[in-house]
Formats: C-alpha cells, structure tokens, sequence
C-alpha cells in the first residue's frame, strides 16, 4: 500500500539535507505535452492524485497542489489523508503556485525544480515574479529519482514508417521544406522537443504515450543533417537504413543536452520557449543567437494537405459508423441492462476498435451523466463511476486515432424526456455550433475574431462556458494540437490566423453545476470560398458525422438558416454512413436524421 505521507516525508528529508526551502513539482515530462508516460507522473507517485494537469509546491511546513476546476472534486477525494492541499483560489483572485510563492516566500529562500520538466518559459515566469527578493535558484535538481524506488522504466516501444499514402508527403520533402523555412528565417539549427513536430517531419509513429501515437525523442535540424536523439534500438532496421540515406543521425536520448553544447557559438538555433525545457535551453552555448519562436513543423503540420484532407473525410465516415451502431445499441438495450458510465466508454472504444487503422482512443473517452456533465472534461473512474438512470442529460465527448487521421465529437443525448429548460439549453448550445459552422470571413481572420459567433445566443440568454470553443486537432498525432484555436483571447493560440486546411474543433457548451452539461463538438475544416474586391474569404466545412438529438431541440429557438443547416447536415450523415451499416441501423439512422419538424 503506498503511504503518500511517507513519500511527503521523504522529499522533506531530502530537501533538508539539501538545504532547499521550497521544491516545484509540475505534471509534465521533458517535452512538455499534455500526456506524459508513468515515469514522469510524479505527481500522482507524490499525492496519489491522478488528474493531468497540476502543480505541487512543497515547504518544509506546506505541501500543496493547484489544479483547474476540473479536477477539484476528483483532487479533494485522492489527496485525503496526502498530507498535500489542495488550492482552489477565488475566481476574482485567480492566484496559481507562482502567486502563492510570490507572497509566501521570504527572502534569501532557495527555491528548486528539475529544469528538465519546466519549460523555459515556465521558469522565466517564476524567477520575474521574485524579482527582489535575493532568491537562490536550483534549476537543476531531481530530487525524485534517488526516493522513488519503484519507478516505471521510460517507455521502449518501437518507431513504425507512417506511410506517404496516409500523410501525403514523404520525410525527404518535409525535411527540405523545413530547411528552406529555416534559410528564410536565418537560422542553421532548428531544436525540436514536441514529440508531434519530430513525428510529422520524420513520417514515423510509436506508442510511447497514451492517446497519441508518439515515440520519445529529440530532434535538431541542422543544414545537412537530422540529428535524432532517441534509442537506436528501437528503430527497425529497414527504417534505420533509410534514415542514413537522408543523413538522419541516430543518437542516444540522454546525450541531447550534451550534443547541443557542442554547437558552434557564432551559429543560430530556432526553439519554442514554451517546449523547450529549462534544461535544454540552458545547455545552448553562450553567445549563440537564439530565435524564439512557434516550431516550423508545428506551422507546416497545422496546414493539411490533399493526401490528408481526403483521408481525414474517409476516417470522419469510419468513426460515424462506430458512434451510430454505438448509439443505435444504446437505444436498443437500455432498460434491459444496467449501463455505467465506464461501461458505456468500453463499448464506445469496442465499436471504434472495429475500424480499419485503428490505433486506439485519442483521449480518454468521456461518458458523464447529469451532474457529471456538468464538469468539464470529466473523466470518469472507478471511484466516481455511476449509473445511467432512467431520466437525465447524458454527454459522451470521445475519438479516436487511425493512421488516417484523428478524430474528436461530443454528442448529448436525452434519457426519458427533457426538460424545458434542458431543450433550451441544447438549443441555445446547437445555435452556436451552427453559427460558426457557418462562418465566412476573410483570410488573415483570427481564431478570437470569430469566437463570438459560438457564443452570441448563450449570452444574449445570460450563459456563458468557461473554456475555448475549438482547438487545432492533430493527423494521427493529438487530439489537441496548435497552433490554431478560437478562443476569447486569453490563449496564445487564439490569434493565429485561421487558414484553408486547417481542422479545427467547434464545441460551445452550457454547464449547470449539480445538474448536467451540454456540449455539442463537430471538427471543422477550412477552406476558401469566393475571392471579391474585398478579399479572399474562407468557410468551414464540417466533416465530423453524427446525428444530432433532435428530441433536446426547441425549434422555435432556431432561425431557419439554422434548421436548414441541420437537415442538410442530417441528409449527409445518412446518406455517407447508410452503405456500412444493417438494414435495422439504417432503419433507425434514418428516424434520427429526418428533416426537423415533421
């Protein structure tokens, strides 16, 4: 049984012996993505707490974790007994760890983290907040390895060839156009830390990290060479000898930080200070010009060509067939045998696994009933699990990843019959998806621009969400990947300028805390439509295919723009997904996506 008070007694231990007044723990890995292997998890080793995103900060009389909201119930159950606290500042104060150090922290304190889990910009941000106060800085001390005995090995798995046939480019290509971005720019090395950026450009997959199809590695682009930094054995030999034909230098993972030093100070390397770790950046030799900037993959990666285009519409038709028999076999047994929300997300994930390519979820599926909708991003587990009742609003956000493209859609479905005030929330919520479905603006728009369109007919009625309502979505990589997202502003992504071939998420939603949430998530693709004396302008496509409720529709809250866009959206979700399924299916798919109002 782990003792989570023991392991808080053990890091004190240590950090006395060390002389440390405060330790810095994030729930992060050294390429700083939103999953990370179990090795990283330190956090969840440390306070037994299990959600994705947090920070512990440790003295020697305080021990707590910041979280987001979505995780608060979920924290105050797993840190019981922890001996850690968990920190829910006020909205109107807003404070994260650094605002609590910031006032907590006397001066002359030696404040430490393990730079290689701290981006950079992370660590700029803590020492500018302590500007003053003579702080002594260790941003090089891991003082988990030598305490945590049990410790999962890295992830070992092996790299396979992601075929041109499903990404549309060879890795020759992709290395001479990032070199050419790179002569445009001015710089001779390009580092890469995100694990999606070195998987892109090199055509190959893994299966180091859940949801995303990743191997562990790093990546330096110089004029001539590929420096890949990842264990040679775990490159087949077929792949290996292509990687030599393109002067793509296999090294071990550990000596990236030394290899990095020994790079000519009169050169200029490329990096994105918000991947990059502290650790690596600080082994740049001095003197050498530095470029922070969004990673050239990232931007070429964001763009989606033909290859890809075309095969993300035929994935879009694969995972409509899961969710429809998915769906159809919900309305078919229910009643006749207790459904739990975890038992709802195995058979979701068994429908998918069905499909051609299939790798496996692209997050953990989200099957939240009433009040746990009403949780953004809940996840269920063992401990939270509950039953689906006869009566209720309930959300399944879910996705999967194919070697085809990657996949994201939320759908809310009634149990028994709605409310009014469920039906108008739902409607209100479906306005705003059709709205920006439905958009037309001119190239060089921004992600912010554009937002208030999914969000105009929750605030006319006094509603809001609280989160962004799309994000860029990844091709057989993440499900959350950048640099595009429509937001309100508050994320940097959000001003990326939105354009043709770009996926994007489009998902408004209402939340009413102790009673149900309400989400509606299409993906999105750009393109460009009618070019006039004012400009290019540019739509969306949307590719996702699934039927919508219709039985949580007040129609007389839509316009008929509106319900227009519905039937249409209806008639093609049949007609595309009406080939692949039974004759009992089709039957019922067909009731689903009738024209609204008869």
């Amino acid at each position: 049984m782990i003792s989570f008070i023991e392991n808080l007694t053990l890091l004190r231990g240590i950090m006395k012996e060390k002389r440390i007044d405060t330790y810095i723990i994030p729930s992060s890995d050294p390429h700083l993505g939103e999953y990370i292997p179990d090795h990283w998890r330190v956090i969840r080793w440390l306070t037994g707490f299990t959600g994705s995103a947090a920070t512990v900060v440790v003295t020697d009389t305080f021990a707590g974790l910041w979280t987001d909201p979505r995780y608060f119930i979920q924290a105050e159950g797993q840190l019981s007994g922890s001996g850690i606290v968990l920190m829910k500042p006020l909205l109107s104060e807003k404070k994260d760890f650094i605002g609590w150090i910031t006032e907590h922290i006397n001066s002359g304190c030696k404040i430490a983290l393990d730079g290689r889990i701290f981006s950079v910009e992370q660590t700029r941000k803590i020492v500018k907040s302590l500007e003053g106060k003579n702080i002594l800085f260790d941003f090089d001390c891991d003082l988990i390895s030598g305490i945590w005995t049990d410790r999962p090995l890295m992830p070992n798995s092996p790299a396979f060839d992601h075929s041109a046939r499903f990404c549309g480019m060879e890795r020759t290509v992709k290395i001479i156009e990032v070199r050419n971005q790179m002569k445009l720019k001015e710089v001779d090395y390009h580092l890469l830390t995100s694990l999606d950026d070195i998987m892109w450009m090199l055509n190959i997959r893994g299966s180091d990290i859940n949801y995303s199809p990743l191997l562990i590695s790093f990546a330096i682009v110089g004029e001539e060479q590929v420096l890949f930094f990842t264990d040679e054995n775990r490159i087949p030999l077929k792949l290996a000898s292509e990687f030599d034909k393109l002067e793509i230098v296999l090294l071990p993972y550990e000596e990236t930080a030394s290899i990095l030093s020994t790079l000519s100070p009169d050169s200029t390397i490329l990096l994105n200070p918000s991947t990059t770790s502290s650790s690596l950046f600080n082994s740049i030799p001095r003197g050498m010009k530095i470029i922070e900037d969004v990673t050239i993959p990232t931007s070429l990666k964001a763009v989606k060509n033909r290859v890809e285009i075309g095969n993300i519409r035929k994935v879009m038709v694969k995972d409509g067939v899961a969710l429809t028999r998915f769906f159809f076999w919900l309305e078919q047994n229910y009643g006749s045998e207790p459904f739990s929300e975890l038992s709802l997300g195995e058979r979701l994930n068994s429908f998918r696994s069905e499909g051609e390519n299939y790798l496996g979820p692209s997050f953990s599926t989200i099957v939240a009933f009433n009040e746990h909708g009403a949780l953004p991003h809940y996840s269920a587990t063992k401990e939270s699990d509950i039953q689906i009742g006869a009566s209720g609003i309930l959300l399944i956000d879910s996705g999967g990843q194919y070697l085809d493209g990657t996949t994201d859609i939320t759908r809310t479905i009634s149990i028994g019959r709605p409310t009014d005030m469920q039906k108008r929330d739902f409607s209100l919520v479906l306005k705003g998806m059709i709205n920006l479905a439905l958009a037309k603006f001119p190239a060089g728009t921004r992600g912010y621009q554009i937002d208030l369109l999914a969000r105009k007919a929750l605030w006319e009625n006094g509603l809001n969400y609280g989160h962004g309502t799309g994000h860029g979505v990844g091709f057989c990589l993440n499900v959350h990947e950048g640099p595009q997202n429509i937001g309100q502003g508050g994320v940097r992504d959000s001003k990326t300028v939105i354009e043709p071939g770009m996926l994007i998420s489009d998902e408004p939603a209402i939340y009413r805390e102790g009673e149900y949430g309400i989400r509606i998530e299409n993906m999105i693709l750009c393109f460009e439509d009618e070019e006039t004396e004012f400009g290019q302008f540019l739509k969306f496509d949307t590719v996702s295919l699934c039927y919508i409720d219709k039985s949580l529709i007040e129609i007389s809250l839509l316009d008929q723009k509106e319900i227009d866009w519905l039937n249409s959206y209806h008639a093609e979700v049949y007609e595309k997904l009406r080939p692949y399924l039974t004759n009992s299916e089709i039957l019922w798919l067909s009731k689903k996506t009738e024209p609204l109002g008869e």
